[in-house]
């Protein structure tokens, strides 16, 4: 298939066709978003990514799929393809679901129900900040965070960073946060990458997590 290189590129992983169909027609609809191809499954993805001549920007993940599910598929892609942004999707609104998802890396959980406009929000917002975090999942997020009380922040932060997990919790840019605390974007990237080593997470939605578990952050 011949795409326009100039819009962002997007493959659905589901397994019922019909679906998959339907949600391709939609995206192809959205200005600026064409979809590549759709996979029935994580190996049926693996085979073609490695013959499709395009790396896709964003994959729309389904969870429960015979062969090679969701959460396999996901930790695949993380340690193979982690330039590629992907938006779980999923009937499933359990929490120990979308912890888990997120926890193996990615950017974002959305519900099959989405209305279409929310669905290109947050494509829009995955492209542009790297992720996309939903009232919903961050409800269901804080409500699965229950501190225990002799839990303590285990790492020695700095004010810094304190201040910049705080920014990150926001829907700032890394750029307006380095604006923000006086600083150039090379530093602020020093400084996420050294709090995703130092706090063990994946991307940004783990730092939230990590902040509001801690109590860094309250919503």
């Amino acid at each position: 298939m011949e795409t326009n290189p100039s819009v962002n590129t997007v493959v659905i992983v589901d397994d019922h066709l019909l679906f998959a169909e339907s949600l391709e027609r939609l995206i192809d609809s959205f200005t600026d978003y064409n979809v590549l191809f759709h996979a029935k499954n994580g190996v049926d993805l693996q085979q073609k990514l490695n013959h499709f001549e395009r790396t896709p920007q964003v994959i729309l993940l389904d969870i429960n799929m015979p062969i090679m599910n969701g959460f396999e598929t996901m930790e695949w892609l993380a340690e193979n393809h982690p330039e590629i942004k992907v938006l779980a999707l999923s009937m499933e609104d359990d929490e120990k679901v979308i912890l888990k998802m997120l926890k193996a890396g990615a950017n974002g959980y959305l519900l099959k129900d989405i209305h279409p406009e929310k669905l290109k929000v947050a494509l829009n917002e995955v492209m542009q900040k790297g992720y996309y975090h939903s009232n919903k999942v961050a409800e269901t997020l804080l409500h699965s965070l229950h501190p225990q009380k002799n839990i303590v922040v285990a790492h020695d932060l700095k004010e810094n960073e304190l201040t910049f997990i705080k920014l990150a919790a926001t829907e700032l840019t890394y750029k307006e946060i380095a604006d923000r605390m006086g600083l150039s974007p090379k530093t602020i990237d020093g400084y996420r990458n050294d709090l995703f080593k130092k706090l063990n997470v994946k991307n940004r939605v783990g730092l939230v997590i990590y902040a509001m578990k801690h109590k860094i952050i309250s919503i």
